[in-house]
């Protein structure tokens, strides 16, 4: 598991599209702590499928500069 509350930018070499996975979130914590958390699961062809693969947190500080990027990127409004 991981706080992430600073995004830096990394060009990449190469760049490959994975495959397409589930993913759960939740919110918890009081009003002035939110955190979000996000779990990912493996595919269905892994050894012991739908277990949990990744949980990534993100506090105020981290889900503000991701939504930059998304704006940034994406064109989010």
């Amino acid at each position: 598991m991981a706080l992430v509350r600073k995004f830096e930018e990394r060009r990449m070499e190469r760049n490959s599209l994975h495959r397409e996975i589930g993913a759960t979130y939740s919110v918890f914590g009081p009003d002035d702590k939110k955190i979000l958390q996000i779990d990912t699961f493996g595919t269905d062809d892994r050894q012991i499928p739908g277990k949990k693969s990744q949980t990534i947190q993100l506090d105020e500080m981290g889900a503000k500069e991701l939504y930059l990027i998304m704006k940034k990127h994406f064109g989010f409004k």
